[in-house]
């Protein structure tokens, strides 16, 4: 079978088309994939730390933020301050947030962090976003080891006709009328 000169066009078209689409799938991923490390691991990858993007976790050391409207200058650490491995010589490092939204309200002093940017070769990270996990989640125990229950809001109109429960704990239908 030969194949007439618009066929050889089609087919020269077409794996032009599909090199082209494979190229920029291919270096779009690379370009968008970022590591998760720690603060330790991120010091420990050398070279690597400044070619890639990352996901810093941590610990905000507390009385350093600096806030100036969306911009956010803060040390990152790898204990809690009150953890008995938080020494003065525990790594840490300068992170330098500038995102086009402020920190959400949960990040304070001892919040446990995350900063998603780049390692700058000037010692600073650079973030363009923050996440800071919920404060609620490091509420104390309860007595005997018991999950706090949930309590009902004031404005909760379903208050009265709910119970309160353990997180994760099994409501039957019996007991809530539904």
């Amino acid at each position: 079978m030969k194949l007439t000169p618009t066929q050889i066009r089609i087919g020269i078209a077409s794996a032009v088309i599909l090199g082209t689409i494979g190229y920029l799938s291919v270096t779009g991923a690379e370009a968008t994939k970022s590591y998760y490390v720690t603060v330790a691991e991120m010091q420990a990858m050398g070279e690597k730390a400044y070619t890639t993007n990352l996901r810093v976790e941590g610990y905000v050391k507390p009385q350093t933020i600096q806030q100036s409207g969306p911009y956010v200058s803060f040390i990152l650490t790898e204990f809690e301050s009150h953890n008995p491995k938080a020494t003065p010589s525990a790594r840490a490092i300068r992170v330098n947030y500038q995102g086009s939204e402020p920190p959400p309200d949960t990040f304070k002093g001892d919040a446990q962090a995350l900063a998603i940017g780049t390692w700058g070769r000037d010692g600073v990270f650079h973030a363009t976003q923050l996440q800071a996990k919920c404060a609620s989640k490091y509420a104390p125990a309860a007595p005997n080891g018991a999950k706090p229950a949930m309590q009902p809001s004031m404005n909760d109109k379903r208050a009265s006709a709910e119970p309160v429960s353990a997180p994760g704990a099994p409501v039957s239908s019996a007991t809530t009328g539904r």
